[in-house]
């Protein structure tokens, strides 16, 4: 009786291994790789010893060896990889069931590079996780698609040399442990190119009429706007009449208060005739089915996701079977989807929502990968979202994706487009200044609107955009040379405004726009920019720091080419490229390290990096506000950012102050209320030194001033200090005293005893306290300091010690979380307000506040917390650290036998050359 054959199957995640094992059934082991099981070397610690000492070994790359990569196995996968070895030894077959993209093309091929298998090996790809997609998949296997491999590691290999040549160059002239990536320095050129508009703009004022006209009481509805136009032809200033410095183009007028007050009074009374009325029929088409971008931008707009939580809200939903894969650039939907929303149109809407063909839509997306399906319901039948059995974030965004793959296969909208233009005649004739060479004539005015007759996929989905169509009113039914009345003429004035900033809808929606980066990549970039505090968030916007500013300058000045949004596009389409085979990996990495030696072309990374010549750090962080004359500057500093008069009076720049509030007037005003970098208090009675106060790193604080003695040794003046003290909470650097200053740095206060027994008041980083030898006792106030006697210290040490925190009542009380279905309330803790539903706690960001926090805040807030999962534990027991002192005792004994084996059995190295082979060799045991 034949054996049935043992066979493994390795997909990325847990979640996903449970529910493909119980499809499998007996006879398939499925296991997880839990993400990537090797990348480069992060640290100098991870390098394998026998490249230490290599100049090239802190990239991890050999640029002089066919950019040779070194890989190695992190330390908390070598488990994993011993896990997967010892199921391998019993297997008969080895199915690679990560994902089908580039990314999951390379962790496969990774495992074959680890696992060196001696059985047959077999590509399983599938969209969806369904008994019937898994099932199809085990059926038709295929082999590993090397292009895409190699172009995945292109990209490793091309962001790792990025990041390691360029963000030294920042930690040198703006400040340390910045980084710089190939698409992160783009998004945020991008996001500063924007602020720099915002900074520019003038604004303009116009003022225009809008008359409600009266139809006649047969009419339905009665009452409708208009709005003026022209005057006897000459077209009226609008909004987009202007420029971005107020200046209004040359063949409109531009009318002021005055002047539509005086047109208003003449046209109260002035006869209006329908002069022409414009009908045609509407139709709209449903939009496509959701592809990753559009999911991210439709995810934030209509639901307030952020990318980083919608990506991980759709892996939830494709891992657990309810949708299909979600890193997509495909809008194309299988037949048998489009079975499924069919049926489902004609059971909840009836067969005249269903069109009579499908629709078939295709990619307008450049280079778009159309190996996957659109995202949509998973299944042969869709269930609805009252059927999934979701809450929370899985179900608003399970719903979303629903609505938009049904409607994407139902009927058109139809309905009827109308425009009425209007003239009216003053009664009294009405001169304008400067507006018209004589007195108005005729006013012109026009009416615009809208009847849906036929909802179509408007009855279950309503696209949303950045730029929302405005607001159309309802008309009745008119002709021309129809008499009209007004019923009110309301003059309306306007200004015109700056460009909007980014949203992460938007952004993501320029990024592909400009075809730089992946959709799998955008909220991993989002999430780097505003993590390194060069983007922070303002309601939805993205708003970039001075630092964001800084940077950008440094990346445009020495390296214009990295962040020239051409060329990054250009480079993504050379990465597609090699991902279908059209060309050489080493010939991309040449170019972007070594560049071209035709002069016409660019220099490449290493010639950049190398002939930067001198950089004036403090010339690149510092910006002039207003023109020259005003002669205060903004400056990045290496504690945060601050601005400057021509006295060298600093003031600190608020964190949550955006570039474009930053005016000459805003800078002053934060100037006057610091008093400058410091304000001479006067002199302390018993040194006879000046006492001042300044704004410091970690807020204002109070110190004497040594006098100048420039016979002293430089020995001995670095170790004379002056006295210092933090100002309490209570205290305003504008108004505190030389009393209160003496006060502050008279402490610590001595409350009574001698000795070990000796008690003082002291303020620290956690607030006031009392001390006697090694024990303390928290004081309630910073005042307490100084009021506190000798027998309330006794009572308060004769307490037995609190231990931690005392809970505190919270602020706020937001509701349950919709994730986790615990109660969400708002905290103050040791850094500033947080979040907590009683097992994760989220601190606030600098744009959030204790007062408008939203409870779908906190739980976005809640949420990033809980993927980010524990914090690791640091472990620092005597016992370790003396087992860590013997072993510090004897290193030629323990080193080579500790480092030799780690070297061979977590390092290989992959040049490209010798990469493909190697793949195929694995690969070509596969049996179809």
């Amino acid at each position: 009786m034949a054996t049935t054959p043992r066979r493994l199957v390795i997909v990325e995640s847990p979640t996903k291994a449970t529910k493909i094992a119980g499809y499998l059934g007996p006879g398939y082991v499925v296991e997880s790789s839990r993400g990537h099981v090797r990348d480069l070397p992060t640290s100098a610690a991870e390098v394998p010893a026998k490249y230490k000492g290599q100049s090239w070994a802190r990239t991890g790359v050999n640029v002089d060896d066919d950019f040779a990569p070194i890989y190695v196995v992190s330390a908390d996968k070598k488990s994993t990889i011993k896990q997967l070895k010892a199921e391998l030894k019993n297997a008969d077959e080895l199915y690679l069931a990560t994902d089908g993209d580039r990314e999951g093309e390379a962790i496969a091929w990774h495992l074959l590079q680890e696992l060196k298998p001696k059985i047959p090996v077999k590509r399983m790809v599938f969209h969806e996780i369904t008994p019937a997609a898994i099932q199809e998949a085990v059926k038709h296997p295929r082999t590993l698609d090397e292009d895409l491999v190699e172009a995945q590691e292109t990209r490793r290999i091309l962001d790792r040399l990025y990041g390691y040549e360029v963000s030294p160059v920042l930690w040198k002239k703006v400040m340390p442990r910045l980084s710089a990536g190939r698409v992160q320095s783009v998004a945020t050129r991008l996001i500063v190119d924007r602020e720099r508009d915002r900074m520019a703009f003038r604004a303009a004022s116009y003022w225009d009429i809008e008359a409600i006209l009266d139809a006649g009481a047969s009419a339905t509805p009665r009452q409708f706007p208009a709005r003026l136009v022209s005057l006897d032809g000459q077209r009226i200033a609008q909004g987009s009449s202007f420029d971005s410095l107020g200046h209004a183009k040359s063949d409109v007028a531009v009318l002021d208060k005055p002047a539509t007050d005086a047109l208003s009074s003449a046209l109260a009374t002035a006869p209006f005739v329908v002069t022409a009325v414009e009908a045609k029929p509407y139709t709209r088409r449903p939009a496509a089915p959701f592809r990753t971008t559009t999911l991210q931008q439709e995810a934030g707009r209509k639901l307030g996701f952020t990318t980083d939580r919608t990506m991980r809200v759709a892996q939830e939903l494709y891992e657990d079977g309810y949708i299909t894969y979600m890193r997509t650039d495909s809008v194309t939907l299988s037949g048998q989807a489009i079975t499924a929303a069919r049926d489902a149109i004609t059971q909840l809407y009836g067969a005249d929502y269903v069109p009579e063909r499908p629709r078939i839509y295709n990619s307008k997306v450049k280079n778009a990968q159309e190996a996957h399906e659109a995202i949509r319901p998973s299944g042969e039948h869709f269930r609805t979202p009252a059927q999934t059995g979701l809450r929370g974030d899985q179900f608003k965004l399970y719903e979303l994706v629903w609505q938009r793959t049904v409607a994407s296969q139902m009927a058109d909208a139809t309905g009827q487009q109308m425009t009425v233009r209007i003239e009216a005649t003053p009664t009294q004739r009405v001169a304008l200044e400067g507006v018209t060479p004589q007195p108005v004539r005729t006013a012109q005015f026009t009416a615009s609107g809208r009847t849906i007759t036929f909802q179509g996929f408007l009855k279950a989905y309503v696209e949303s955009s950045d730029k929302p169509e405005q607001a159309q009113a309802r008309l009745p039914q008119l002709a021309a040379e129809q008499k009209l009345d007004a019923a009110a003429i309301n003059p309306e004035g306007h200004e015109t405004k700056p460009p909007a900033r980014f949203t992460e809808p938007s952004l993501v929606a320029k990024l592909e726009e400009l075809d730089i980066g992946r959709p799998s990549t955008y909220a991993s970039i989002i999430r780097t920019i505003t993590s390194r505090d060069y983007v922070f968030k303002r309601g939805s916007a993205l708003v970039p720091t001075w630092l964001a500013f800084a940077v950008t300058r440094l990346l445009e000045e020495h390296f214009s080419e990295l962040v020239d949004y051409d060329f990054t596009a250009a480079l993504e389409d050379h990465l597609d490229e090699i991902a279908k085979g059209d060309a050489d990996r080493l010939a991309v990495l040449q170019s972007f390290y070594f560049g071209n030696n035709n002069a016409d072309t660019h220099e490449g990374l290493h010639e950049l990096t190398n002939s930067l010549g001198d950089i004036d750090a403090r010339a690149l962080s510092t910006f002039h506000l207003g023109d020259l004359g005003s002669g205060i500057d903004v400056r990045v500093g290496r504690y945060g950012t601050y601005v400057q008069d021509e006295e060298e009076h600093r003031a600190n720049v608020p964190e949550d102050m955006a570039p474009d509030e930053l005016t000459v007037e805003a800078a002053r005003e934060l100037l006057a209320h610091t008093g400058g970098d410091e304000r001479e208090l006067g002199l302390d009675p018993t040194t006879h030194l000046a006492i001042v106060v300044k704004a410091g790193r970690f807020g204002p604080y109070v110190t004497e001033v040594l006098p100048d003695d420039d016979d002293a040794p430089a020995a001995k003046k670095s170790k004379v200090k002056p006295r210092t003290a933090s100002l309490f909470r209570t205290m305003d650097p504008a108004t505190v005293t030389l009393d209160d200053a003496l006060k502050l740095l008279s402490l610590p206060r001595v409350v009574g005893g001698e000795g070990e027994e000796q008690v003082t008041a002291q303020n620290g980083r956690y607030g006031p306290y009392l001390k006697k030898g090694s024990d303390t006792r928290s004081l309630p106030s910073e005042e307490s300091i100084f009021t506190t006697t000798m027998e309330q210290a006794a009572e308060l040490f004769a307490q037995p010690k609190r231990r931690g925190r005392q809970a505190a009542a919270p602020l706020r009380e937001l509701g349950e979380d919709p994730n986790s279905g615990k109660p969400v309330v708002v905290k103050d803790g040791r850094f500033g307000p947080y979040v907590t539903d009683g097992e994760y706690n989220a601190t606030l960001r600098k744009a959030d506040s204790v007062e408008a926090i939203t409870l779908d805040r906190a739980a976005e807030l809640l949420a990033e917390k809980r993927a980010k999962g524990p914090a690791p534990k640091k472990r620092t027991t005597r016992k370790a650290t003396a087992k860590k002192a013997a072993a510090a005792k004897k290193p030629a004994a323990k080193k080579p036998a500790a480092k030799k084996p780690a070297a061979k059995k977590t390092a290989s190295t992959a040049k490209p050359a010798a990469k493909k082979p190697a793949a195929k060799k694995s690969a070509s045991t596969s049996t179809n």
